[in-house]
Protein backbone atom coordinates (compact mmCIF):
# COMPACT_ATOMS: atom_id res chain seq x y z
CA UNK A 1 0.00 0.00 0.00
CA UNK A 2 3.12 2.62 -0.29
CA UNK A 3 1.52 3.73 -3.67
CA UNK A 4 -1.26 4.80 -1.88
CA UNK A 5 0.51 5.87 1.33
CA UNK A 6 2.05 8.71 -0.88
CA UNK A 7 -1.25 9.74 -2.60
CA UNK A 8 -2.65 9.70 1.06
CA UNK A 9 0.09 11.54 2.35
CA UNK A 10 -0.41 14.84 -0.33
CA UNK A 11 -4.03 15.23 0.60
CA UNK A 12 -4.43 14.30 4.10
CA UNK A 13 -1.37 16.20 5.40
CA UNK A 14 -2.81 19.55 5.21
CA UNK A 15 -6.22 19.27 6.68
CA UNK A 16 -5.24 16.75 9.94
CA UNK A 17 -5.31 19.89 12.06
CA UNK A 18 -8.59 21.31 10.79
CA UNK A 19 -10.23 17.70 10.82
CA UNK A 20 -9.38 17.10 14.72
CA UNK A 21 -10.82 21.16 15.36
CA UNK A 22 -14.51 20.18 15.26
CA UNK A 23 -14.26 17.10 17.65
CA UNK A 24 -11.90 19.00 20.04
CA UNK A 25 -14.38 21.66 20.06
CA UNK A 26 -17.28 18.90 21.14
CA UNK A 27 -15.71 18.91 24.17
CA UNK A 28 -13.48 15.55 23.88
CA UNK A 29 -10.56 17.35 24.29
CA UNK A 30 -9.05 20.53 25.66
CA UNK A 31 -8.10 22.79 22.35
CA UNK A 32 -6.15 21.59 18.92
CA UNK A 33 -6.30 17.52 19.60
CA UNK A 34 -3.04 16.41 20.70
CA UNK A 35 -0.38 16.16 17.67
CA UNK A 36 0.95 12.95 19.07
CA UNK A 37 -2.53 11.49 18.85
CA UNK A 38 -3.08 12.72 15.58
CA UNK A 39 -0.28 11.58 14.19
CA UNK A 40 -0.98 8.28 15.42
CA UNK A 41 -4.62 8.11 14.29
CA UNK A 42 -3.25 8.91 10.63
CA UNK A 43 -0.78 5.61 10.56
CA UNK A 44 -3.73 3.28 11.81
CA UNK A 45 -5.95 4.92 9.21
CA UNK A 46 -3.29 4.23 6.50
CA UNK A 47 -2.57 0.79 7.46
CA UNK A 48 -6.62 -0.65 8.48
CA UNK A 49 -8.72 -1.21 4.90
CA UNK A 50 -11.53 1.36 5.59
CA UNK A 51 -14.97 0.30 4.11
CA UNK A 52 -18.20 1.68 3.83
CA UNK A 53 -21.28 -0.91 3.81
CA UNK A 54 -23.99 1.80 2.13
CA UNK A 55 -23.37 4.57 -0.89
CA UNK A 56 -25.99 5.28 -2.89
CA UNK A 57 -25.55 5.66 -6.60
CA UNK A 58 -27.42 7.35 -9.43
CA UNK A 59 -26.34 5.95 -12.83
CA UNK A 60 -26.38 9.26 -14.55
CA UNK A 61 -23.17 9.81 -12.54
CA UNK A 62 -21.48 6.46 -14.35
CA UNK A 63 -21.09 7.79 -17.60
CA UNK A 64 -17.79 9.08 -19.71
CA UNK A 65 -18.78 12.09 -19.61
CA UNK A 66 -19.68 12.21 -15.90
CA UNK A 67 -18.56 9.89 -13.10
CA UNK A 68 -16.58 9.23 -10.47
CA UNK A 69 -13.36 10.16 -11.40
CA UNK A 70 -14.54 13.62 -11.26
CA UNK A 71 -14.78 15.80 -7.68
CA UNK A 72 -18.69 15.51 -8.36
CA UNK A 73 -21.18 17.26 -5.74
CA UNK A 74 -22.28 13.45 -5.17
CA UNK A 75 -20.68 12.99 -1.41
CA UNK A 76 -18.68 9.46 -2.42
CA UNK A 77 -16.48 9.78 -5.75
CA UNK A 78 -12.99 8.60 -6.23
CA UNK A 79 -11.37 12.41 -5.54
CA UNK A 80 -13.28 12.39 -1.96
CA UNK A 81 -12.56 8.60 -1.29
CA UNK A 82 -8.80 9.28 -2.22
CA UNK A 83 -8.52 12.52 0.15
CA UNK A 84 -10.59 11.03 3.02
CA UNK A 85 -8.65 7.59 2.69
CA UNK A 86 -11.79 5.65 2.38
CA UNK A 87 -10.80 2.59 0.82
CA UNK A 88 -13.99 0.71 -0.37
CA UNK A 89 -17.45 0.85 -1.11
CA UNK A 90 -20.46 -0.81 -1.22
CA UNK A 91 -21.89 1.04 -3.89
CA UNK A 92 -25.64 0.19 -3.89
CA UNK A 93 -28.41 -1.75 -6.19
CA UNK A 94 -31.37 0.52 -5.15
CA UNK A 95 -35.16 0.89 -6.09
CA UNK A 96 -37.86 2.19 -4.49
CA UNK A 97 -40.65 0.64 -3.12
CA UNK A 98 -43.90 0.65 -5.35
CA UNK A 99 -47.57 -0.53 -4.95
CA UNK A 100 -47.48 -2.46 -8.19
CA UNK A 101 -47.30 -5.84 -7.47
CA UNK A 102 -47.79 -7.10 -11.49
CA UNK A 103 -45.38 -8.70 -14.13
CA UNK A 104 -44.76 -5.22 -15.49
CA UNK A 105 -44.41 -3.38 -12.71
CA UNK A 106 -41.77 -5.79 -11.65
CA UNK A 107 -39.62 -5.68 -14.74
CA UNK A 108 -39.59 -2.19 -14.55
CA UNK A 109 -37.59 -1.97 -11.33
CA UNK A 110 -35.73 -4.78 -12.43
CA UNK A 111 -34.31 -3.02 -15.81
CA UNK A 112 -33.69 -0.45 -13.23
CA UNK A 113 -32.07 -2.52 -11.06
CA UNK A 114 -29.66 -4.33 -14.12
CA UNK A 115 -28.67 -0.63 -14.98
CA UNK A 116 -27.48 0.25 -11.87
CA UNK A 117 -25.73 -2.87 -11.96
CA UNK A 118 -23.80 -2.00 -15.47
CA UNK A 119 -23.24 1.22 -14.15
CA UNK A 120 -21.30 -0.05 -11.46
CA UNK A 121 -19.24 -2.24 -13.77
CA UNK A 122 -18.69 1.10 -16.25
CA UNK A 123 -16.81 2.36 -13.54
CA UNK A 124 -14.57 -0.62 -12.80
CA UNK A 125 -13.81 -1.81 -16.35
CA UNK A 126 -13.54 0.85 -18.54
CA UNK A 127 -13.55 4.03 -17.05
CA UNK A 128 -11.43 3.70 -14.09
CA UNK A 129 -9.98 0.66 -13.87
CA UNK A 130 -6.56 2.22 -13.04
CA UNK A 131 -8.51 3.69 -9.88
CA UNK A 132 -11.04 1.19 -8.64
CA UNK A 133 -11.40 -2.31 -8.98
CA UNK A 134 -14.65 -4.91 -8.12
CA UNK A 135 -14.35 -7.21 -5.11
CA UNK A 136 -16.50 -10.38 -5.10
CA UNK A 137 -14.78 -11.98 -2.44
CA UNK A 138 -12.54 -10.74 0.49
CA UNK A 139 -9.23 -11.63 -0.82
CA UNK A 140 -10.73 -9.34 -3.62
CA UNK A 141 -10.79 -6.40 -1.52
CA UNK A 142 -7.53 -6.70 0.09
CA UNK A 143 -5.78 -7.28 -3.10
CA UNK A 144 -7.23 -4.28 -4.89
CA UNK A 145 -6.67 -2.42 -1.37
CA UNK A 146 -2.79 -3.33 -1.51
CA UNK A 147 -2.50 -2.02 -5.00
CA UNK A 148 -3.34 1.41 -4.29
CA UNK A 149 -6.79 1.27 -5.85
CA UNK A 150 -10.06 1.51 -4.17
CA UNK A 151 -12.35 -1.09 -4.09
CA UNK A 152 -16.11 -1.64 -5.19
CA UNK A 153 -18.32 -3.90 -3.90
CA UNK A 154 -22.28 -4.33 -4.84
CA UNK A 155 -24.88 -4.53 -2.18
CA UNK A 156 -28.52 -5.11 -3.60
CA UNK A 157 -31.08 -2.61 -1.24
CA UNK A 158 -34.79 -4.01 -1.97
CA UNK A 159 -35.95 -7.16 -3.02
CA UNK A 160 -38.83 -5.69 -5.23
CA UNK A 161 -36.90 -5.95 -7.97
CA UNK A 162 -36.22 -9.40 -8.04
CA UNK A 163 -39.61 -9.98 -8.88
CA UNK A 164 -41.47 -12.75 -8.20
CA UNK A 165 -38.54 -15.28 -9.80
CA UNK A 166 -36.34 -17.10 -7.51
CA UNK A 167 -33.46 -17.32 -10.20
CA UNK A 168 -33.00 -13.50 -10.14
CA UNK A 169 -31.33 -13.82 -6.67
CA UNK A 170 -28.38 -16.08 -8.16
CA UNK A 171 -28.16 -13.68 -11.34
CA UNK A 172 -27.80 -10.87 -9.23
CA UNK A 173 -25.01 -12.80 -6.83
CA UNK A 174 -23.50 -13.27 -10.00
CA UNK A 175 -23.12 -9.90 -11.45
CA UNK A 176 -21.81 -8.94 -8.10
CA UNK A 177 -24.28 -8.48 -5.45
CA UNK A 178 -22.83 -9.52 -2.36
CA UNK A 179 -25.55 -8.28 0.06
CA UNK A 180 -29.49 -8.25 -0.60
CA UNK A 181 -32.42 -6.65 1.63
CA UNK A 182 -35.81 -8.09 1.14
CA UNK A 183 -37.62 -4.75 1.28
CA UNK A 184 -37.04 -0.46 2.18
CA UNK A 185 -39.61 1.71 3.06
CA UNK A 186 -42.79 0.07 2.28
CA UNK A 187 -43.83 -3.54 2.64
CA UNK A 188 -43.01 -5.58 -0.63
CA UNK A 189 -43.54 -9.01 -1.97
CA UNK A 190 -40.84 -10.59 0.28
CA UNK A 191 -41.30 -8.76 3.55
CA UNK A 192 -42.80 -5.94 6.09
CA UNK A 193 -40.63 -2.81 6.50
CA UNK A 194 -39.43 -1.25 9.30
CA UNK A 195 -42.29 2.00 8.18
CA UNK A 196 -45.11 -0.73 9.27
CA UNK A 197 -44.32 0.78 13.00
CA UNK A 198 -45.46 4.29 11.53
CA UNK A 199 -49.44 3.51 10.79
CA UNK A 200 -49.58 0.12 12.24
CA UNK A 201 -50.46 -1.47 9.10
CA UNK A 202 -48.63 -4.63 8.47
CA UNK A 203 -48.96 -7.31 5.00
CA UNK A 204 -47.33 -10.09 6.35
CA UNK A 205 -46.28 -9.82 10.06
CA UNK A 206 -42.71 -10.43 8.81
CA UNK A 207 -41.62 -12.49 6.02
CA UNK A 208 -43.95 -13.37 3.03
CA UNK A 209 -44.14 -17.01 1.94
CA UNK A 210 -41.69 -16.08 -1.24
CA UNK A 211 -39.70 -14.00 1.13
CA UNK A 212 -38.77 -17.12 2.93
CA UNK A 213 -37.75 -19.21 -0.20
CA UNK A 214 -35.71 -16.07 -0.61
CA UNK A 215 -34.07 -16.42 2.79
CA UNK A 216 -33.34 -19.93 1.20
CA UNK A 217 -31.69 -19.02 -1.74
CA UNK A 218 -29.93 -16.20 -0.87
CA UNK A 219 -28.02 -19.03 1.89
CA UNK A 220 -27.93 -21.31 -0.85
CA UNK A 221 -25.58 -18.65 -3.78
CA UNK A 222 -24.11 -17.32 -0.67
CA UNK A 223 -25.70 -13.90 -0.25
CA UNK A 224 -25.16 -12.11 2.29
CA UNK A 225 -28.94 -11.08 3.70
CA UNK A 226 -29.16 -7.39 4.89
CA UNK A 227 -32.08 -6.79 7.84
CA UNK A 228 -31.71 -2.75 8.04
CA UNK A 229 -34.71 -2.02 6.32
CA UNK A 230 -37.46 -4.65 6.82
CA UNK A 231 -39.21 -5.29 10.10
CA UNK A 232 -38.39 -6.33 13.09
CA UNK A 233 -40.56 -9.37 13.35
CA UNK A 234 -39.08 -9.83 9.55
CA UNK A 235 -35.55 -9.13 11.27
CA UNK A 236 -36.14 -11.93 13.74
CA UNK A 237 -37.64 -14.37 11.55
CA UNK A 238 -34.61 -13.85 9.15
CA UNK A 239 -32.29 -14.55 12.17
CA UNK A 240 -34.36 -17.68 12.80
CA UNK A 241 -34.52 -19.20 9.36
CA UNK A 242 -30.83 -18.07 7.90
CA UNK A 243 -28.38 -20.72 7.74
CA UNK A 244 -25.77 -18.16 7.20
CA UNK A 245 -24.87 -15.02 9.82
CA UNK A 246 -27.13 -12.12 7.95
CA UNK A 247 -25.49 -8.10 8.30
CA UNK A 248 -27.43 -4.80 9.01
CA UNK A 249 -25.84 -2.88 6.51
CA UNK A 250 -26.83 0.50 7.92
CA UNK A 251 -28.55 0.93 11.03
CA UNK A 252 -27.88 1.93 14.64
CA UNK A 253 -28.39 1.56 18.08
CA UNK A 254 -32.00 2.13 18.95
CA UNK A 255 -31.53 2.89 22.61
CA UNK A 256 -30.01 6.02 21.79
CA UNK A 257 -32.07 6.72 19.33
CA UNK A 258 -35.44 6.02 19.17
CA UNK A 259 -36.27 5.32 15.31
CA UNK A 260 -37.44 2.61 13.58
CA UNK A 261 -34.94 2.06 11.42
CA UNK A 262 -32.42 0.81 14.49
CA UNK A 263 -32.11 -2.14 15.98
CA UNK A 264 -33.13 -2.47 19.65
CA UNK A 265 -30.78 -4.79 22.39
CA UNK A 266 -33.01 -7.65 21.96
CA UNK A 267 -32.12 -7.25 17.55
CA UNK A 268 -28.58 -6.55 18.13
CA UNK A 269 -28.05 -9.63 20.90
CA UNK A 270 -29.38 -12.01 18.24
CA UNK A 271 -27.01 -10.53 15.33
CA UNK A 272 -24.26 -11.71 17.95
CA UNK A 273 -25.97 -14.82 18.44
CA UNK A 274 -26.29 -15.46 14.58
CA UNK A 275 -22.80 -14.56 13.98
CA UNK A 276 -22.97 -11.17 12.11
CA UNK A 277 -22.53 -7.83 12.02
CA UNK A 278 -23.89 -4.33 12.25
CA UNK A 279 -23.11 -1.67 10.87
CA UNK A 280 -23.65 1.48 12.37
CA UNK A 281 -24.93 4.14 10.14
CA UNK A 282 -23.99 7.76 10.59
CA UNK A 283 -27.28 9.22 9.43
CA UNK A 284 -27.95 12.13 11.46
CA UNK A 285 -31.37 11.61 12.36
CA UNK A 286 -30.54 7.78 13.13
CA UNK A 287 -27.38 9.23 15.40
CA UNK A 288 -29.36 11.67 17.32
CA UNK A 289 -33.15 12.38 17.81
CA UNK A 290 -33.21 16.36 16.83
CA UNK A 291 -35.05 18.52 18.25
CA UNK A 292 -38.08 19.49 16.28
CA UNK A 293 -37.69 22.18 13.14
CA UNK A 294 -39.44 25.08 13.14
CA UNK A 295 -43.10 25.43 11.49
CA UNK A 296 -41.68 27.11 8.54
CA UNK A 297 -39.05 25.06 7.42
CA UNK A 298 -41.60 21.97 7.37
CA UNK A 299 -43.79 24.03 5.67
CA UNK A 300 -40.84 24.95 2.54
CA UNK A 301 -39.73 22.13 2.54
CA UNK A 302 -42.80 20.29 1.94
CA UNK A 303 -43.50 22.74 -0.65
CA UNK A 304 -40.11 22.01 -1.92
CA UNK A 305 -40.49 17.73 -2.14
CA UNK A 306 -44.15 18.98 -3.46
CA UNK A 307 -42.46 20.67 -6.63
CA UNK A 308 -39.69 17.35 -7.07
CA UNK A 309 -42.63 14.96 -7.04
CA UNK A 310 -40.89 13.57 -4.03
CA UNK A 311 -42.94 11.42 -1.24
CA UNK A 312 -43.59 13.61 1.59
CA UNK A 313 -42.21 11.40 3.82
CA UNK A 314 -39.49 8.69 3.01
CA UNK A 315 -36.41 8.81 5.50
CA UNK A 316 -33.04 9.31 4.22
CA UNK A 317 -33.51 8.67 0.27
CA UNK A 318 -36.30 9.67 0.51
CA UNK A 319 -36.96 9.25 -3.29
CA UNK A 320 -33.96 11.83 -4.24
CA UNK A 321 -32.44 8.41 -6.20
CA UNK A 322 -35.55 8.69 -8.85
CA UNK A 323 -34.31 11.69 -9.91
CA UNK A 324 -32.16 13.08 -12.92
CA UNK A 325 -28.61 14.27 -12.15
CA UNK A 326 -29.87 17.69 -12.81
CA UNK A 327 -32.93 17.47 -11.01
CA UNK A 328 -30.84 16.21 -7.51
CA UNK A 329 -28.27 18.72 -8.26
CA UNK A 330 -31.26 21.39 -8.41
CA UNK A 331 -32.91 19.89 -5.45
CA UNK A 332 -29.69 20.25 -3.42
CA UNK A 333 -29.20 23.75 -4.61
CA UNK A 334 -32.86 24.91 -3.46
CA UNK A 335 -32.46 23.19 -0.44
CA UNK A 336 -28.85 25.12 0.64
CA UNK A 337 -31.04 28.29 0.26
CA UNK A 338 -33.94 26.75 2.36
CA UNK A 339 -31.54 25.92 4.89
CA UNK A 340 -29.87 29.46 4.88
CA UNK A 341 -33.64 31.03 5.12
CA UNK A 342 -34.91 28.27 7.65
CA UNK A 343 -32.21 26.76 9.26
CA UNK A 344 -32.28 22.58 10.21
CA UNK A 345 -31.86 21.75 14.20
CA UNK A 346 -28.18 20.70 14.96
CA UNK A 347 -26.55 17.59 13.09
CA UNK A 348 -25.61 14.82 15.02
CA UNK A 349 -21.36 14.66 15.13
CA UNK A 350 -18.71 12.01 14.55
CA UNK A 351 -18.63 12.10 18.74
CA UNK A 352 -22.49 11.48 18.74
CA UNK A 353 -21.77 8.90 15.96
CA UNK A 354 -18.53 6.94 17.90
CA UNK A 355 -21.37 6.61 20.81
CA UNK A 356 -23.18 4.09 19.14
CA UNK A 357 -20.46 1.81 18.00
CA UNK A 358 -19.13 2.36 21.84
CA UNK A 359 -22.53 1.28 22.99
CA UNK A 360 -22.55 -1.73 20.39
CA UNK A 361 -19.09 -2.88 21.29
CA UNK A 362 -20.16 -2.97 25.02
CA UNK A 363 -23.38 -4.72 24.33
CA UNK A 364 -22.28 -7.35 21.19
CA UNK A 365 -18.80 -7.27 21.50
CA UNK A 366 -16.03 -5.64 19.13
CA UNK A 367 -16.49 -8.90 16.86
CA UNK A 368 -19.95 -7.72 15.76
CA UNK A 369 -20.04 -4.03 14.99
CA UNK A 370 -18.54 -2.28 11.52
CA UNK A 371 -19.47 1.30 10.33
CA UNK A 372 -21.47 2.90 7.10
CA UNK A 373 -22.46 6.62 6.21
CA UNK A 374 -25.27 5.88 3.49
CA UNK A 375 -23.94 8.60 2.29
CA UNK A 376 -25.84 10.01 -1.03
CA UNK A 377 -28.56 8.41 0.39
CA UNK A 378 -29.02 10.98 3.03
CA UNK A 379 -26.21 9.88 5.40
CA UNK A 380 -23.89 12.29 7.17
CA UNK A 381 -22.94 13.64 10.58
CA UNK A 382 -21.19 16.65 11.36
CA UNK A 383 -17.16 15.86 10.98
CA UNK A 384 -18.07 13.10 8.49
CA UNK A 385 -19.92 14.79 6.35
CA UNK A 386 -18.86 13.14 2.89
CA UNK A 387 -16.34 11.03 1.74
CA UNK A 388 -13.29 13.03 2.34
CA UNK A 389 -13.52 13.35 5.84
CA UNK A 390 -13.28 9.69 6.81
CA UNK A 391 -10.46 9.87 8.86
CA UNK A 392 -12.24 11.81 11.34
CA UNK A 393 -13.61 8.44 12.30
CA UNK A 394 -10.64 6.89 12.89
CA UNK A 395 -9.36 9.75 15.18
CA UNK A 396 -12.25 9.80 17.67
CA UNK A 397 -11.85 5.75 18.11
CA UNK A 398 -7.96 6.22 18.53
CA UNK A 399 -9.36 9.01 21.21
CA UNK A 400 -11.24 7.05 22.92
CA UNK A 401 -8.41 4.01 23.48
CA UNK A 402 -9.62 1.45 20.81
CA UNK A 403 -6.39 -0.32 19.79
CA UNK A 404 -5.33 -0.90 15.65
CA UNK A 405 -6.50 -4.43 16.01
CA UNK A 406 -9.83 -3.64 17.60
CA UNK A 407 -10.12 -0.79 14.60
CA UNK A 408 -9.19 -2.54 11.60
CA UNK A 409 -11.95 -5.19 12.74
CA UNK A 410 -14.60 -2.35 13.00
CA UNK A 411 -13.87 -0.85 9.67
CA UNK A 412 -13.64 -3.76 7.53
CA UNK A 413 -12.55 -6.92 9.49
CA UNK A 414 -16.14 -7.76 10.70
CA UNK A 415 -17.74 -7.45 7.40
CA UNK A 416 -15.28 -9.64 5.31
CA UNK A 417 -15.66 -12.08 8.24
CA UNK A 418 -18.79 -12.47 7.73
CA UNK A 419 -18.20 -12.48 3.72
CA UNK A 420 -16.21 -15.48 3.87
CA UNK A 421 -18.69 -17.53 6.36
CA UNK A 422 -21.68 -17.15 4.07
CA UNK A 423 -19.48 -17.96 1.21
CA UNK A 424 -18.00 -21.17 3.17
CA UNK A 425 -21.85 -22.13 4.03
CA UNK A 426 -22.78 -21.79 0.42
CA UNK A 427 -19.93 -23.66 -0.67
CA UNK A 428 -20.78 -26.66 1.84
CA UNK A 429 -24.30 -27.32 1.17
Amino acid sequence: MNRQFLARAMTLAAPLVALATPLAAQGRTSGTADADLVARARAIHERVITLDTHNDINPANFTAERNYTQRLSTLVNLPKMEEGGLDASFFVVYVGQEDDFTPAGYQRVYDRAISMFRAIHRLTDSIAPDRIGLALTSADVRRIAASGRKVALIGVENGYSLGEDLRHVQEFYDLGGRYLSLSHNGHSQLSDSNTGERDGVWKWHGLSPLGKQVVAEANRVGFMLDVSHPSRESMMQTVALSKAPIIASHSSVRALCDNSRNLDDEQLLAIKANGGVVQLVALSEYVKTPPPPSAERVAAIAALREEFGLPAEGGGRGGMAALSAEQRTAYRERMTKLDQQFPPPPRATVADFVDHIDYAVKLIGIDHVGISSDFDGGGGVDGWSDASETFNVTLELVRRGYTEEQIAKIWSGNLLRVMDEVRAIADSR
